[in-house]
């Protein structure tokens, strides 16, 4: 039994097909997750010099939040991108339909002046649910 229900009341256009979902509804009962927004730095302390690298990395970490909460991909429900260039959009495309192929969770990307470190291109935030 799915804990979450997807609402698409007009199609999802490509590129954007299949990688997420115009809203997500959440049984009542679910435990929610609230993951901070994750940066494209790895546990040791390396960050990618490419937008490619770091927005793998970020949604690696992402991940392991989940992880720690015995929590996967396919929980999320809403996703939120913070990126620093326009022009890396299609780049995002292609990271989120390698990680998050088929999740189609409720997704909002926002090209924001900078983010606290000058050297991040993207912070990746999200909410999952769960039994």
């Amino acid at each position: 039994m799915s804990i979450s229900f997807r609402h698409d009341p007009y199609p999802v256009q490509d590129p954007y097909h299949g990688i997420y979902a115009h809203g997500v509804e959440t049984k009542a009962g679910a435990r929610v997750l609230h993951i901070s927004g994750q940066v494209g730095l790895s546990p040791e302390g390396v960050l990618p010099e490419d937008f490619k690298g770091q927005c793998r990395q970020a949604i690696m970490n992402l991940e392991s939040v989940l992880k720690a909460a015995n929590m996967e991909f396919t929980d999320i429900v809403k996703m939120s991108f913070f990126l620093v260039r326009r022009e890396d959009m299609g780049e995002l495309v292609d990271v989120r339909k390698e990680f998050l192929d088929g999740v189609r969770p409720a997704i909002t990307t926002v090209f924001v002046a900078g983010l606290v470190s000058p050297d991040w291109l993207v912070e990746v935030e999200a909410v999952a649910c769960a039994e």
